[in-house]
């Protein structure tokens, strides 16, 4: 991964793409420490060094019309961003 994005990264650059990364969150074994997350991210750590933003994407509810669900209530924490303030929070 790291070496395919290393390649990519100019070619992003210079033509003014947008590229959207789908990552999920798995569980660490044995973290038991005050401060530590227990979740982490798989595939290693090029797509959190090259991404420029990253986004922490939660489903913190259902929305209904009736009995029927039309949607999913979300909140959105920016865990990095280097191109304006991070840990900034959406609900």
């Amino acid at each position: 991964m790291s070496q395919a994005l290393r390649k990519l990264t100019g070619n992003i650059k210079r033509s003014n793409t947008l590229v959207i990364f789908i990552n999920q969150l798995r569980m660490k074994i044995g973290v038991m420490m005050p401060g530590q997350s227990p979740e982490t991210t798989t595939g290693g750590n090029a797509l959190k060094f090259y991404a420029s933003v990253r986004l922490d994407i939660r489903r913190i509810g259902a929305i209904k019309k009736g009995d029927e669900i039309i949607g999913n209530q979300t909140k959105i924490k920016v865990v990095k961003n280097k191109l304006a303030p991070p840990f900034k929070q959406a609900n």
